[in-house]
């Protein structure tokens, strides 16, 4: 279970997203991701990103 995610966060640009929940649902993994120095998360399910929907 990876803790971290290398990604630029597009409000503030930070490298670094930290795992702040995860939960199995039927489509399969559901995790949200925060940046430490802003407010902006995203969710991911099945590796798929929200954000890029």
């Amino acid at each position: 279970m990876t803790m971290e995610l290398e990604a630029e966060c597009p409000d503030c640009g930070e490298q670094t997203f930290y795992r702040a929940a995860s939960t199995t649902v039927h489509l399969g993994e559901k995790v949200k991701w925060h940046c430490p120095d802003c407010s902006y998360g995203f969710v991911q399910i099945d590796g798929i990103d929200s954000s890029a929907v």
